[in-house]
């Protein structure tokens, strides 16, 4: 069974560096043609891709925060991170950690963690 869970600060202050680490169980973050991606969602608001790490380390990110976005990871961990500089309120919302796998598409998803930003 794959599992995925998010963790990380829920509250962050603006102008501050939001930062997420999704910890991977029952599958290898290494393992051929696997993504691993951060997808978010704001209140009352659709599901946002903000970017991915590939299973050989290439990094894919939204055009819309790739000034802000920077996505590593840890192989010995089997984790990888997310780090949003800059954060606004606008960056508000409950944040996933997701595989997505050829043919199949997004099949595993962390249960989300949310994260507020506010002063």
């Amino acid at each position: 069974q794959v599992q995925l869970q998010e963790s990380g600060p829920g509250l962050v202050k603006p102008s501050q560096t939001l930062s997420l680490t999704c910890t991977v169980s029952g599958a290898t973050i290494t393992t051929s043609r696997d993504d691993w991606s951060w997808i978010r969602q704001p209140p009352g608001k659709g599901l946002e891709w903000m970017g991915a790490i590939a299973y050989n380390g290439n990094t894919y990110y939204s055009p819309s925060l790739k000034s802000r976005t920077s996505i590593s990871r840890d192989t010995s961990k089997n984790q990888f991170s997310l780090q949003l500089s800059s954060v606004t309120p606008d960056d508000t919302a409950v944040y996933y950690c997701v595989r997505w796998v050829p043919y199949s598409g997004y099949d595993y998803w962390g249960q989300g963690t949310q994260v507020t930003v506010s002063s």
